[in-house]
């Protein structure tokens, strides 16, 4: 079946559309079950108007018998449907569930404000709407007018008494949508970027205590805080004045239908049963607009969601599955590559052209600022905002399937980030655990023993971002972990930043094994030492290439240029890169 012009919008929208079969036979459910709630005043009718009239208690067990399996009917279709839309959103979330965690991981990555943890509870949001007893209103809804028209049959005052109600009730929920989507959009920003702020600076909960800055964080949330309370505040009084009107309206319709089915008796244009019988198919008939109107709320956090997550998934499309390539040999070139960032008034990276070869190891060095560590994630392509080409083999990182090419790219970080979990899997990327390559990357990073001294070894749990261990140890876990499975293209921001003298030969012998196996290695330092081990050097300054080439023909430049000609006039040396040892 081809899919309608409106629903083929978005991925989203396609998605719920794929879905029409489930929501269809719901549909088929409500129209049963609605059918089956004229069982109470039908019987009702029976009752006053033929039992009571003739005094036949055969009649009364016939009708009654006949009530109760209807009703039966009812009860089983009432839970076949709730049981079918229960069935329906965990399948929603089975096929939504992978599609926005990586969207949202991306989206993090861009750094374009979407939080993964947001971005669940959107789905978790919008399938509980799509799936609970909100939902049923929309199906019950259209049933208000064949409730109205039996109310009509009866006589038609009463019809046109449940028209009026019915239009009140309809215009009140319009207008608590007017009245209550923008507060309680103001409130929900209000309180997200609270807690964006409270969790931001807790991640640093050590240097707050041990600087005695908790006291002005707190001040800080607490304005925050106040004014999302109050956000939340000006929303929910909207929303509870709304309600209490909901209410009000509603045992008004219960008291004046009642007021208007006995002046018709008296007048004797209506039987006592049709009366009473009137009053519970009114109720019925105003009960989907009275659920529309107390799930408003919830319906217009399920709309909000629905937006964000339909802009996620725009914006973060998926990435085509059909990309994949041969393993890469690790050769990388830039071409104009420029890097920015938000809130920066010149780029970090100008206009860098670059040509790094496979199976050499390349030594980054510059002074702080020049755009080392921003460079290193252009490389991996994590950079979120980079215009001109970055190639590896000469395809652009873009056109890599990122799930394929992750094993052949290795990165460590400057900030070191663990996650919870035993050494083994942190090494292993929490892939299979292949106790081999664990092994073999541990033992190339020189903390094998180290590991083994451990209580438990490989499995020693490390806590959160593994606070267990040193900085030290934490970083060359994170090399370990990121020459596991020997991958192509190495990347290292400051590996030597918290290693002793025995962890920087560790280091050393770490890349000259590498480049035996020919696998590219760039490596960004500080220290002098790793010099030895390039085979090039790129010296960084200002966001701009200074020198790069050959270790030995860099070196020999930079000498000239800090060394007066013979005979001339000594001036103060060119601004430059320090000379390594």
């Amino acid at each position: 079946m081809k899919t309608p012009a409106f629903f083929a919008r978005s991925e989203l929208t396609q998605t719920l559309w794929a879905f029409r079969r489930e929501f269809f036979i719901v549909g088929i459910f409500s129209m049963v079950a609605n059918l089956l709630m004229l069982t109470p005043t039908l019987y009702m009718l029976q009752v006053y108007d033929r039992v009571l009239a003739s005094g036949s208690e055969l009649t009364l067990l016939a009708v009654s018998l006949i009530t109760l399996f209807l009703l039966g009917m009812l009860a089983f279709t009432e839970w076949s449907r709730s049981r079918l839309l229960v069935r329906t959103g965990v399948r929603l979330d089975q096929k939504l569930g992978t599609r926005v965690f990586n969207a949202s991981f991306e989206s993090s990555l861009s750094q374009s404000g979407h939080s993964p943890a947001r971005a669940f509870a959107d789905l978790t949001e919008l399938r509980q709407f799509m799936t609970g007893t909100g939902v049923f209103a929309f199906f019950d809804a259209p049933w208000t007018p064949i409730y109205i028209a039996v109310l009509f049959l009866l006589h038609p005052w009463l019809g046109v008494t449940g028209i009026v109600f019915a239009l009140v009730q309809a215009a009140l929920a319009w207008f608590g949508h007017q009245r209550t989507i923008a507060p309680q959009h103001l409130a929900g920003t209000a309180q997200a970027e609270a807690n964006a702020y409270l969790q931001g600076k807790l991640r640093n909960a050590e240097v707050l205590e041990a600087m005695g800055m908790v006291g002005n964080l707190r001040r800080h949330w607490f304005q925050r805080h106040q004014r999302a309370l109050l956000r939340q505040h000006q929303a929910q009084g909207i929303s509870s004045r709304i309600t209490a009107w909901s209410k009000f309206i509603r045992y008004s319709q219960q008291s004046f239908a009642l007021g208007v089915g006995a002046l018709l008796v008296i007048d004797g244009q209506l039987s006592p049963g049709a009366m009473i019988a009137s009053n519970v198919l009114m109720s019925r008939a105003l009960a989907p607009i009275d659920l529309l109107v107390s799930s408003w709320r919830s319906f217009i956090g399920a709309s909000e969601a629905f937006a964000r997550l339909e802009a996620l998934l725009e914006t973060h499309p998926e990435r085509d599955a059909a990309l994949m390539r041969v393993p890469p040999t690790g050769a990388v070139t830039l071409r104009n590559v420029v890097a920015t960032a938000a809130g920066r008034s010149s780029p970090i990276l100008k206009g860098i052209d670059l040509h790094i070869p496979a199976g050499t190891v390349t030594v980054v060095l510059g002074p702080s600022g020049s755009g080392k560590s921003t460079l290193a994630r252009v490389l991996v392509g994590i950079w979120p905002m980079v215009a001109g080409e970055v190639l590896l083999d000469e395809r652009p990182l873009s056109g890599w399937n990122r799930s394929e090419l992750g094993p052949h790219l290795g990165y460590l970080p400057q900030d070191v980030e663990l996650f919870d979990g035993s050494i083994a899997e942190n090494i292993a990327r929490f892939a299979e655990l292949d106790p081999d390559k664990v092994i073999a990357a541990a033992q190339s990073a020189g903390l094998h023993e180290m590991i083994l001294r451990f209580p438990k070894g490989y499995d020693m749990p490390m806590g959160e971002a593994g606070s267990l261990l040193s900085g030290g140890q934490r970083q060359r876990i994170a090399l370990a972990r990121a020459i596991y499975g020997d991958p192509a293209l190495v990347v290292l921001d400051e590996p030597n930043a918290n290693l002793d003298d025995a962890g920087e030969q560790a280091l050393q012998k770490t890349v000259l094994e590498l480049k035996a196996k020919g696998k590219t290695v760039v490596l960004i330092s500080h220290r002098p030492g790793v010099v030895a081990v390039a085979d090039r050097i790129l010296i960084l300054r200002d966001g701009q290439i200074q020198a790069h080439g050959p270790r030995d023909a860099v070196l020999a430049a930079l000498q000239a240029a800090r060394t007066p000609a013979a005979g001339a006039r000594p001036e103060a040396p060119p601004p430059a890169a320090p000379l390594p040892a």
